[in-house]
């Protein structure tokens, strides 16, 4: 049932492990109600009870989604507006690469799917509700983050004729892309809630080694990822980021930013591509409906 809070409300993607957890804890600490979305039931009932134990009053729920299937993405949006009447920042943390090309039931790219379109669809079923609270919000509190990757950078733009890069396949080549596609999103949320006193940022966490991400990843990715544990960062040092983006003033006096250690940061030229943003907007929904998933309008 829909639950009426003078709390500030956060959703968390991710929010079982890693950075998303992370993230989660440092709300709580600072007295938000977050609800977390996770794709491990066990994961996700074991972060669930560590948040909740961080405080006396700590108010954490958690919801099972697979974001990678675009109606478990819906599902989760129409859970998450069941159970809180608003929502102050929504935190598109979760991600991953994988070891080999994967197909959902969708007829997606699993790498695209879980990065891309699932945080997309629960996004734009999320606005609702996300634009009802900034209504009645001082512009710039109520804030859409994402956290995307300094892997964005190795991908020179989005191919038109190979959206989720499925002919030339490579499991670095999808997830550099997806990686873009979160800024391409960000920059395109920006401008299209401008009048709605809605932020939208980005993020990139730097190399982050204690968290599921690696095991995810194939074995040439994870040799890379073990030669860099000297420039590596925890998910907690990671979360920072995002809890700056989440809660400071700053960030809710621009939109359409990216950041690093808390600090603003220039994306690579591909992520600054307007009209990219405005077609990936568009590309994107024609495939959230090929999936018979009805977004608001």
């Amino acid at each position: 049932m829909n639950q009426t809070t003078q709390r500030r409300v956060a959703v968390v993607t991710g929010a079982s492990s890693g950075i998303g957890k992370s993230t989660a804890k440092a709300l709580v600490g600072l007295g938000w109600r977050v609800i977390g979305v996770g794709r491990d039931e066990a994961r996700c009932a074991a972060a669930q009870a560590e948040l909740r134990a961080l405080a006396p009053d700590a108010e954490v729920d958690m919801i099972r989604a697979d974001l990678s299937r675009l109606a478990d993405a819906a599902r989760a949006a129409r859970d998450i507006a069941a159970r809180s009447d608003r929502i102050d920042v929504l935190v598109n943390n979760a991600g991953g690469v994988g070891k080999q090309m994967v197909m959902t039931a969708d007829g997606n790219e699993a790498t695209f799917a879980s990065n891309h379109l699932g945080p997309f669809v629960l996004t734009r079923c999320l606005l609702p509700l996300l634009r009802k609270t900034a209504a009645a919000s001082p512009p710039g509190t109520v804030r859409i983050l994402a956290t995307s990757s300094e892997g964005h950078r190795y991908c020179a733009g989005i191919d038109w004729d190979d959206l989720q890069r499925t002919r030339n396949f490579t499991t670095g080549g999808a997830y550099t892309s997806a990686k873009l596609a979160n800024v391409l999103f960000t920059i395109e949320l920006a401008r299209r809630l401008a009048g709605d006193g809605i932020v939208a940022h980005a993020m990139e966490p730097g190399v982050v080694l204690d968290s599921n991400f690696v095991n995810h990843a194939d074995d040439s990715m994870q040799r890379y990822m073990a030669t860099q544990d000297k420039v590596a960062v925890s998910s907690d040092h990671a979360a920072q980021t995002l809890v700056f983006m989440a809660t400071a003033d700053e960030p809710g006096r621009s939109s359409g930013g990216y950041y690093r250690d808390r600090q603003p940061l220039a994306t690579a030229a591909p992520a600054q591509d307007l009209a990219a943003a405005e077609r990936l907007w568009r590309e994107s929904e024609a495939l959230a409906a090929r999936a018979g998933v009805v977004l608001p309008a």
